[in-house]
């Protein structure tokens, strides 16, 4: 079975709080986790997943036995590897060596690589004999308790590796009562199968051989209302309550502007549960260091520096194009949602606090401002309004409008205060 899910999505987390599960429901269930990254510099998924497997059994016959019967089976990989590798340095083209010692060589050469074939065969024959042994042996292990093992991280390692897994899964371990979770980005695992074989073969039909079921980790999760509630923003809330340094803050209140912007914020640009903390953190660092959130700060100053960190966290690009003044409307229009002034003027929508900071930024920017700036009185009127509404009719310095966003970025950067 797949647990599904891109980087950050919380498959780890999922994987784990499933194994927990298993334990309090189903005794009669060996479970073993293996993080398949960490074992990547062993470049052996083979000895990975047999030495998890050897842990389960006490010190005695049936574990001494097992081990026997690991041996051959693995040498066999081994040997393999490297007598393809004296193959080939035997058969490598020697352009400047005289004509009569290099026929001499490849004469050698062929006699070795003959010579190896035919070791190699014996050893095939062997191993067969020494792998169903081995299936035997791991049948009577699980036989009265039957063994999950989850391999977590897969989409992690290196390509060749992450596919000798699914090979060893699918080729040693078809065995009764020995069931396989992987929690993997199964595009991934696509993308890894696609380098160890080339682009012509059809990756997922590859994973249909090894996969008996399949399932993805949505990003959204039930909530009391008929909507769906994304996972990140929910995350980002818990975070919140949770964190010393901010649940005093604004972010900590649901009914507050400044919570629904960076939820906004959060929702717009699809965050993953891990950027979601990554955010979090970068925020407690921010006002540590600053006390930047405060309640007594002006409201759009605040959403204004909730932004810098996002841009920072995020967006570099965006962070040198603002401390080199060269900021680029259409990119701060993206970042925010703003498709068009037309919010503003319309008497059955609001315009949200991502599009009022959008608009305000933007008409300010050196590149594309045009594209952004009211066209009427009325509409420049309505924008206005807003403006003076989230500072406190003081409005935004012309020419200075980006400064709160500049200055949570210097902060980060350890380079300025505010």
């Amino acid at each position: 079975m797949v647990i599904d899910g891109h980087w950050g999505t919380g498959k780890t987390e999922f994987c784990q709080k499933l194994i927990s599960k298993f334990k309090a429901e189903h005794e009669n269930y060996h479970l073993l986790y293996i993080d398949a990254f960490q074992a990547d510099h062993a470049d052996n998924p083979l000895l990975t997943i047999l030495a998890e497997v050897l842990s389960l059994l006490p010190d005695g016959e049936q574990k001494q036995s097992l081990r026997k019967k690991v041996v051959p089976v693995v040498r066999y990989g081994i040997n393999t590897v490297f007598k393809a590798g004296v193959s080939h340095l035997l058969r490598e083209n020697a352009d400047d060596i005289a004509d009569g010692l290099e026929e001499h060589l490849q004469d050698a050469a062929n006699k070795a690589i003959n010579a190896s074939v035919m070791a190699m065969l014996k050893d095939h024959e062997n191993t067969q004999k020494n792998l169903e042994a081995l299936q035997i042996l791991l049948a009577e292990v699980a036989e009265e308790t039957p063994i999950v093992i989850f391999i977590d991280e897969l989409d992690r390692c290196r390509p060749d590796f992450a596919v000798q897994m699914l090979e060893v899964i699918k080729h040693i371990f078809h065995v009764v009562n020995i069931k396989f979770v992987l929690a993997t980005n199964t595009a991934q695992l696509r993308a890894a199968i696609n380098h160890s074989y080339g682009p012509d073969v059809d990756a997922q039909r590859y994973l249909d051989k090894f996969l008996k079921f399949s399932f993805c980790l949505p990003n959204f999760i039930p909530n009391n209302s008929s909507e769906k509630a994304l996972a990140s923003v929910e995350h980002f809330n818990n975070l919140v309550s949770m964190s010393p340094v901010l649940r005093d803050t604004d972010l900590n209140d649901f009914n507050n502007g400044v919570h629904g912007f960076t939820t906004t914020l959060i929702s717009h640009n699809q965050l993953s549960l891990r950027e979601t903390e990554t955010f979090i953190r970068y925020l407690e660092i921010f006002h540590t260091l600053s006390n930047g959130m405060a309640t007594n700060i002006i409201f759009g100053h605040t959403l204004l520096r909730v932004l810098g960190v996002f841009i920072f966290c995020f967006k570099t690009d965006i962070a040198a194009a603002i401390q080199s003044n060269n900021a680029d409307a259409k990119q701060i229009a993206v970042l925010l949602g703003l498709k068009n002034l037309e919010t503003f003027q319309s008497e059955s929508h609001r315009p949200l606090h991502t599009e009022v900071i959008a608009a305000l930024l933007a008409s300010a920017c050196v590149l594309n401002a045009d594209t952004y700036k009211p066209n009427t009185e009325e509409l420049q009127k309505a924008i206005q309004d807003y403006e003076f509404r989230y500072f406190n009719h003081q409005g935004l310095r012309q020419g200075h409008e980006f400064a709160s966003v500049l200055k949570a970025i210097e902060v980060l950067n350890l380079g300025g205060r505010l």
